[in-house]
């Protein structure tokens, strides 16, 4: 094919992009779509991709799902690469380890949340995989197993050990890092909000332990100090 053909060929690709879902181009289309200000708000958030995530949909939404595009991309190590690759996945291809592996290779917290809430959340491996996150010794993974559980609690809570999950954040929350501390706490708090037999220690442990209380909170939002937090939703659902 000559020079002519090839630059033909690079039109039609940038004309028609659904047509490309291979990594390479996929790459650097990103490099291309790369915004400074993007990646300025990302970085004071831990983050290192500097496209819009709205963005980083509208590219999934044209690869649509695609397994093996989705593990090369994961591949890459690239963050936008790899947020792309959790939106075109088949969560239940992925085998136990191989999710672990993925935690563990995540490095930034959208990356991380992703994972957990479109990947793990929808794995037949989830339920293991929270048990045995919990008690890992990396807080970036024991924070991925409370998170995991904050939303059976508030989802579907049978066969849970409410006190004793009660038991450990009272004894840990307060000094556990910040990822961590974070999803501890949404566990307390939606304990508080769900369980009304449960209510008034879950409030007495936020009290006592004071995580979260000068969080800045906008203006109409909700504060994640777990006492307001249980106590608005509770006035919620009972107006």
């Amino acid at each position: 094919m000559g020079a002519s053909a090839d630059a033909g060929m690079s039109q039609l690709c940038r004309s028609y992009p659904r047509l490309v879902t291979d990594v390479e181009t996929i790459l650097a289309e990103l490099a291309d779509l790369a915004d400074e200000k993007t990646s300025a708000i990302n970085r004071r958030h831990g983050d290192d991709h500097a496209v819009k995530l709205s963005t980083l949909r509208a590219i999934a939404k044209r690869c649509k799902t695609q397994q093996p595009l989705a593990v090369d991309l994961w591949a890459t190590g690239d963050t936008a690469a790899r947020l792309v690759a959790l939106l075109v996945c088949r969560p239940k291809e992925f085998t136990a380890t191989e999710l672990d592996t993925m935690l563990r290779e995540a490095r930034t917290p959208k990356v991380t949340d992703w994972l957990i809430g479109n990947v793990v959340a929808k794995s037949p491996h989830r339920e293991s995989l929270r048990v045995a996150w919990l008690d890992d010794a990396d807080p970036a993974v024991a924070a991925a197993g409370w998170s995991l559980t904050a939303d059976r609690v508030a989802k579907d809570s049978d066969g849970l050990d409410l006190p004793a999950l009660l038991d450990v954040i009272e004894a840990e929350m307060k000094d556990a890092p910040d990822r961590l501390q974070w999803s501890m706490n949404t566990t307390l708090a939606q304990i508080g909000i769900g369980h009304a037999e449960l209510r008034d220690r879950a409030v007495a442990i936020g009290e006592r332990l004071g995580v979260l209380e000068d969080y800045p909170t906008s203006p109409g939002c909700t504060s994640p100090y777990a006492p307001t937090w249980i106590a608005e939703m509770v006035r919620r659902a009972e107006a």
